[in-house]
């Protein structure tokens, strides 16, 4: 078993393990791991940063935050999860089983990051417990491959535009749940900047939402030769 899935109370890797769809059907069950998987965003957000950070003092801000945006993007989470065989682990309603929730990588990535937010939990809120783990497995991923992805981040490119052209404030993005199941569900977002809707997008979690603004908005500055 990987480390990461290796706790001393029991009932915390169990909520982390639990998906709304689950508790939708055994509400006696009691919170699902959304809580957790907010805690783990942050977790990974500062220690992909520090690991960066040390790794490339020759970048700049720009780049650095591109880089870690392809370092714990969706895709690149959902990897991380079935490095540490949380694949089947996952406690899922039927109705996400049946659509191939153990295979999808929305419910993978949130599933890890819940699971790590209640590792750091589990030992005491010690982030040097973590640490170790978490740069192994960035350590798994291939220069190449980060630096591929970071130079096609739609957020990063339309907040560079932003900066360059209008604003050194970066934009914000106004996102919200409009529909679908709660183990497939749609969010929409908007990105303004200077109180000025910009794009629009749909996704099956916030983060692809948002990455859907960013695009129409550049779509939209490329239609106006701004781009």
């Amino acid at each position: 078993m990987h480390k990461l899935l290796t706790f001393n109370n029991q009932k915390l890797l169990r909520q982390a393990l639990t998906h709304r769809s689950y508790v939708n059907e055994h509400p006696e069950e009691g919170e699902h791991n959304e809580r957790l998987e907010f805690l783990g965003d942050a977790i990974l957000n500062f220690l992909s940063g520090e690991y960066l950070y040390k790794r490339n003092p020759e970048k700049g801000e720009d780049e650095l935050t591109r880089r870690r945006s392809a370092l714990v993007d969706q895709k690149q989470l959902a990897k991380f999860a079935l490095e540490v065989d949380l694949e089947f682990k996952m406690r899922l309603g039927q109705g996400a089983i049946r659509d191939g929730g153990y295979q999808n990588p929305n419910l993978l990535s949130s599933t890890f990051e819940a699971v790590l937010g209640a590792y750091y939990l589990d030992n005491n809120s010690e982030i040097e417990v973590v640490r170790p783990i978490v740069e192994d497995l960035f350590k798994s991923v291939s220069e190449n491959i980060v630096v591929s992805r970071s130079n096609v981040d739609s957020k990063n490119r339309f907040q560079e535009w932003v900066q360059c052209n209008v604003t050194p404030n970066p934009p914000k993005y106004f996102t919200e749940q409009i529909g679908g199941p709660s183990h497939a569900p749609e969010f929409i977002a908007k990105v303004l900047v200077d109180e000025n809707i910009y794009g629009e997008g749909k996704g099956r979690n916030k983060k692809e939402a948002e990455k859907a603004a960013a695009e129409d908005a550049l779509t939209e500055l490329k239609k106006k030769g701004l781009l």
